[in-house]
């Protein structure tokens, strides 16, 4: 395993955890009806958003420079989709994270133009939750754990 790939795999333990600490502290935050905090809550949620970007970073470097991806000219378009394995690391993966770093980075920019506090945590826990879901759906469990 190449260290690209050793980053990628270790930095998806801190992005996730960032992630899940982000979504449950907007989740409290909306249904307790807490204040806001600049220093707490919008660090949490700008940790998430730092940590999964920095994965994203990584995963995009490792997409690239991968023998993996030698498996486009060898099997050509059909034979990547037609292989389960291939498909999810060459297409369902990456395509379905990079969805997901879109929705949180969307969450991010429109909790900024709220003003009350539980729109604040809404829009964090929303756009945070579909982007979670979203990579835990497309992550290759059998290779990762």
């Amino acid at each position: 395993m190449g260290i690209i790939q050793t980053l990628h795999s270790y930095w998806a333990y801190l992005a996730l955890v960032m992630l899940v600490v982000a979504v449950v502290n907007a989740i409290m935050g909306y249904f307790n009806s807490k204040p806001y905090i600049m220093g707490k809550d919008l660090r949490i949620s700008l940790f998430a958003l730092i940590f999964t970007h920095i994965q994203l970073l990584l995963g995009i470097v490792l997409y690239f420079t991968s023998e993996r991806f030698s498996l486009w000219s060898e099997l050509g378009p059909g034979g990547v989709m037609s292989n389960p394995l291939a498909r999810l690391l060459l297409v369902e993966h990456p395509f379905t994270n990079i969805l997901a770093i879109i929705l949180i980075t969307i969450g991010w920019s429109k909790h900024k133009k709220m003003e009350s506090a539980k729109g604040k945590f809404g829009k964090i826990a929303f756009f945070y939750t579909l982007g979670l879901i979203l990579i835990l759906s497309r992550i290759p469990w059998d290779q990762w754990l």
